[in-house]
């Protein structure tokens, strides 16, 4: 088998024909890396490297590019790789090129998703780990990156009462207007005794401030 013509096709790209007619196009890189030149002979073993090179330097620099607008999770990414590439042989091995230079970290991830989902977004614990789970963070290290938010989880429960739902809170006695907050408030990911324990406080403490007025 012999590559009977190497040229440029566009950019950094070039193309190269083989004797049976088939053309590859490779990045300049791979046509270096394995001394491509017109006349060159190949057998299929060396085709076939040739090839595996260029298409794990195409999903390797395409997952690149992704990480350029966000962070993504293992999982997400991995299943983005064979979306495109269909090979997970091949999607697997450019995830450990990515993972042993630090462009992929699971651990890392979670950490500045809980800080987001709990510092901006006031999630409770339940909610955030789903997020987590969602996103393909397992469980475990999920509940270690939410591990330093537990007394920040109440302190912010405590903040939606007092600012989301205050207006919806002007009275003890009103049930439906409490049991609609508490309702909104399972959504946000707290648990039922966590919420009855801060409704509790937060009729308590607007009791003691009318008092003193």
């Amino acid at each position: 088998m012999k590559i009977t013509s190497v040229k440029r096709y566009k950019g950094s790209t070039f193309e190269a024909e083989l004797d049976d007619g088939r053309k590859l196009y490779l990045h300049a890189d791979i046509i270096a890396d394995f001394g491509i030149t017109p006349g060159m002979d190949t057998d299929r073993d060396t085709l076939r490297r040739i090839i595996y090179a260029s298409n794990f330097r195409r999903a390797y620099q395409r997952a690149l590019y992704l990480l350029d607008y966000r962070d993504y999770t293992y999982s997400e990414m991995l299943k983005k790789l064979i979306d495109n590439y269909k090979s997970e042989p091949l999607c697997t091995a450019v995830m450990k090129r990515l993972t042993e230079h630090g462009f992929i970290d699971d651990e890392r991830y979670a950490e500045r998703m809980a800080r987001k989902l709990v510092e901006s977004k006031h999630y409770g614990f339940r909610r955030s780990l789903r997020e987590l789970m969602q996103k393909g963070i397992s469980r475990f290290m999920a509940e270690d990156a939410l591990a330093p938010y537990e007394d920040v989880f109440a302190e912010n429960l405590a903040e939606l009462l007092r600012t989301k739902h205050s207006r919806y809170l002007t009275d003890s006695e009103d049930r439906r207007s409490i049991e609609k907050v508490k309702s909104a408030l399972v959504r946000y990911g707290y648990d039922y005794t966590e919420i009855n324990r801060a409704v509790k406080e937060y009729f308590g403490n607007a009791d003691d401030i009318e008092e003193e007025n």
